[in-house]
């Protein structure tokens, strides 16, 4: 098999380091996704050539990992990373290797790697090598570890959520010996960064299979962060109820665990998450709301104290837990464009006080009663009626 041509610049860069004597092939990921007919983000190249030759050959290049063999090359509107062949030494952290060995061994290269999925190379001709039957796995739909599982998540750990997050994000089954594997190797996770985990999780709930999720609890996975997995009724509807928006399926999933016991605490668990600070308080402000309303007018009043973001997810956690369509009904609001914030409130702060209001305390109680009144009464959201109606105030 074939895989169809990259762009013209990856080509050129595969082209100057065949022509200059060097074995030199797509590898990974972009292979693996053109195969898929999934769009292509990054394009790799694994090449007999060290870091010195690769520097050497091209003008621009930007040293990403030069212990490890990678250097970034710059092309005329895009990067790609080309890494040397490489045979790996002993893990002794469960993330990466002590130390590596340059190799001119294309096969020993991708005998590292993790899944036979990722370890796939593509020559400039299109030729595919594929020495462990990964085109084969993908057209099984399956996720298959190069050699023993074993030792693959005993070298890095973080391979463990990976084979979960690729089986959400591509809808693949993971081959038993590996799942079997995950569930005895699982403590290991705790060799992991928060942050590594966090990346994992999230792209995760982002996928066509955010209840992969759960899989991670249930394995073991996430052991250091939650509480033992309980019972998880139509778990697969509550989760893919939200779009799929970081706050929302952040907001949906905190939601759904701390209900099932499973999360005794969401701040702490975002916390220890390192979840960003915006997306945090996003979540944790939706997660405050509790009851959602059913009126537009009550709604309303929820935007403008919690803000559009919050309120979103406020109302996707409802769809979720107890079904209904708030977070429709909020949308619909919203595309109205009626006033429920002061953003969006005829009058400011300094019309008022063009109009003869004194600034302070006072001021501030005069908008917050006038964008209530906005509110409840859209049609008088104009500068006219509203400062006509602050003159009384």
């Amino acid at each position: 098999m074939t895989i169809d041509k990259p762009p013209e610049n990856i080509r050129s860069a595969l082209k100057r380091l065949t022509e200059n004597g060097y074995a030199a092939y797509l590898v990974g990921g972009c292979v693996r996704d053109a195969i898929i007919g999934r769009a292509v983000r990054d394009w790799d190249i694994a090449s007999s050539a060290t870091p010195v030759d690769v520097r050497r050959l091209f003008k621009k290049t930007i040293l990403t990992g030069e212990r490890f063999g990678t250097v970034t090359v710059v092309l005329p509107g895009c990067t790609v990373e080309v890494t040397a062949f490489r045979t790996d030494g002993a893990y002794s952290d469960g993330r990466r290797p002590e130390n590596v060995s340059f190799s001119t061994n294309l096969h020993e290269d991708l005998s590292r790697r993790d899944f036979t999925m990722n370890a796939m190379a593509a020559a400039l001709s299109g030729e595919l090598i594929d020495p462990f039957g990964g085109q084969k796995d993908i057209i099984n739909r399956v996720i298959r570890c190069v050699g023993e599982p074993d030792a693959r998540f005993s070298e890095d750990a973080l391979r463990m959520f990976r084979a979960l997050r690729f089986s959400a994000e591509l809808g693949f089954d993971i081959e038993p010996e590996a799942l079997a594997s995950i569930r005895k190797n699982a403590a290991k996770a705790k060799l992991i960064s928060a942050e590594r985990i966090r990346d994992e999780l999230e792209k995760t709930l982002l996928s066509q299979k955010p209840e992969t999720a759960v899989e991670m609890i249930k394995t073991g996975l996430l052991a250091k962060y939650v509480n033992e997995a309980g019972e998880y009724p139509e778990i697969d509807k509550k989760l893919t109820a939200p779009p799929a928006e970081a706050a929302m399926r952040w907001s949906t999933f905190c939601a759904v665990m701390t209900e099932n016991g499973t999360v005794s605490d969401a701040s702490e668990f975002l916390r220890d998450m390192r979840l960003d600070a915006k997306t945090a308080k996003t979540c944790l402000t939706a997660l405050s709301i509790g009851s959602f309303p059913g009126g537009g007018t009550e709604i309303k009043k929820l935007l403008a104290k919690h803000g559009e973001e919050a309120v979103r997810c406020a109302a996707a956690i409802n769809d979720a837990l107890r079904g209904g369509a708030a977070l429709a009904n909020t949308e619909e609001i919203l595309s109205k464009g009626e006033c429920c914030s002061l953003s969006t409130l005829a009058v400011s702060g300094s019309d008022l006080i063009a109009a003869g209001h004194k600034p302070g305390r006072e001021l501030g109680k005069t908008l917050a009663m006038l964008l209530d009144h906005a509110i409840e009464h859209p049609e008088d959201n104009t500068r006219e009626t509203l400062l006509a109606i602050s003159s009384y105030h």
